[in-house]
């Protein structure tokens, strides 16, 4: 949400911003609905005051016993209240139109956010790694999967239906160590770790710019009155709503968490694997800090740079690109993406995506800090994802994987795997007695 006077002031900005991010907003309808409602405020304000102005007269006439006047009077009254039950009426109407078309405000964008139309558009800033290259047939991550026993896909469409799965034995073990391994990462970077609501109030999911226009990509809990989060960035801000903080040092949080999309709109793309499920677990970072475009930026690298180092230490090729206005979301004023390369897709898949929001979620939210003045003052929020798994897992899994067919392990997370080093395709007996860490 941004404030009524700079959309006032930056209409012809804020509809080529809409236009830019392929959004359905008029802004001259938002200010037409504006300025009436207020020309009605005035009005009803006007004839509240004056129908005070004629009880008080009444109370008077009465106190003299001048009935003919007290009824001239009342019946001015019921005029006004007559008017007023029509003018109250257009108020409550026009105020519910406003608040909804102030939901609908795209942010706007940075300056050095590319114009352009979808993900085709975006910018490559810097690469890490080089994409390996086999001297053996490489198998993608289900085929490696099935060979291991790492992950049952079939009985996850038979259970749960489609975009649905099971992790086996040691690809759980790489599910949680890599979540463990964002989490330490974060922590010693001054994130506070936390297990968060992922069912939450609708409201949560509007302050936080997913309502409305992501209902149908959100599972809804029938009956509940709440919703299922897609990530933990909607619980982590939802924290501090409505409240005054400190952020003479930026809040920093790390939210570990299942998360839930419906994936409405992409049927028939990426229908093989784990690239695009209905359940899945994050590490979300979340920060806030003074409303400072300087400070945010500088949040926003840093955020980026952990990220960069969680899949560093994974060992995996990685792009980062600069995500165009096409590619955008309503909430965000800049973002990047980070794409790992993922040797089944012979390109770099999108693993990772971090925003910079400026004061657009917490002036939604309400969340506010005193400035060196007293003033009170709407924060930055910034969000970015550590890591996601089980998509992590896709170039995990194919990028270490050996001739032998052996998958090697990174080092960084051997300590949260038992020390193994490398997974090693099992026999029968061991499918069954999955002893894969013995």
């Amino acid at each position: 949400m941004l404030d009524i006077r700079y959309i006032r002031e930056n209409a012809e900005r804020i509809q080529r911003t809409a236009k830019q991010k392929k959004l359905h907003f008029n802004v001259e309808e938002l200010l037409e609905v504006d300025t009436f409602r207020k020309d009605v405020l005035v009005q009803v304000e006007s004839r509240r005051a004056e129908r005070n102005r004629l009880t008080q007269n009444i109370k008077a006439l009465m106190k003299q016993n001048h009935a003919e006047p007290v009824e001239q009077i009342k019946e001015q009254v019921r005029e006004i209240n007559e008017e007023l039950t029509r003018l109250e009426a257009q108020l409550t109407h026009s105020n519910a139109r406003y608040e909804e078309l102030m939901l609908l405000v795209p942010n706007i964008v940075s300056v050095d956010t590319p114009i352009g139309e979808d993900d085709t558009d975006n910018v490559e800033i810097r690469c890490w790694g080089e994409p390996p290259v086999f001297d053996f047939e490489a198998r993608d991550h289900v085929t490696l999967g099935e060979i291991h026993d790492l992950i049952d896909i079939p009985r996850g469409v038979k259970t749960a239906g489609s975009r649905n799965y099971f992790l086996k034995g040691a690809a759980l073990y790489l599910h949680l160590a890599v979540q463990r391994l964002a989490l330490d990462v974060l922590t010693a970077h001054g994130f506070t770790p936390m297990d968060v609501p992922v069912m939450v109030r609708p409201e949560s999911l509007k302050r936080t710019g997913f309502f409305p226009g992501g209902e149908d990509q959100t599972y809804e809990l029938t009956g509940e009155d709440k919703w299922l989060v897609g990530t933990s960035e909607v619980s982590l801000v939802s924290y501090y709503s409505d409240e005054i903080i400190d952020v003479t040092q930026p809040i920093k949080l790390a939210g570990m968490s299942s998360c839930y999309r419906r994936e409405i709109g992409s049927a028939g793309r990426d229908v093989r694997g784990l690239y695009r499920v209905h359940q899945f677990a994050k590490v979300e970072q979340v920060v806030l800090c003074e409303n400072n475009p300087e400070v945010s930026e500088a949040m926003l690298q840093k955020m980026t740079r952990y990220a960069e180092e969680i899949l560093q230490l994974l060992e995996l090729p990685y792009r980062v690109v600069a995500v165009c206005t096409g590619d955008m979301s309503q909430k965000t004023h800049k973002q990047y993406d980070i794409e790992t390369w993922m040797p089944s897709r012979q390109a770099y898949g999108e693993t990772h995506s971090s925003s910079n929001l400026h004061d657009f979620q917490a002036r939604r939210s309400n969340i506010r800090y005193r400035d060196q003045d007293g003033k009170l003052q709407y924060c930055h929020s910034l969000n970015n994802t550590a890591v996601a798994s089980p998509r992590i897992l896709i170039p995990l899994l194919e990028n270490h994987q050996q001739a032998d067919g052996t998958i090697e392990i990174p080092a960084a997370l051997r300590p949260y795997m038992n020390g193994i080093e490398k997974l090693v395709p099992p026999s029968n007996a061991q499918k069954e007695s999955n002893t894969f860490l013995t």
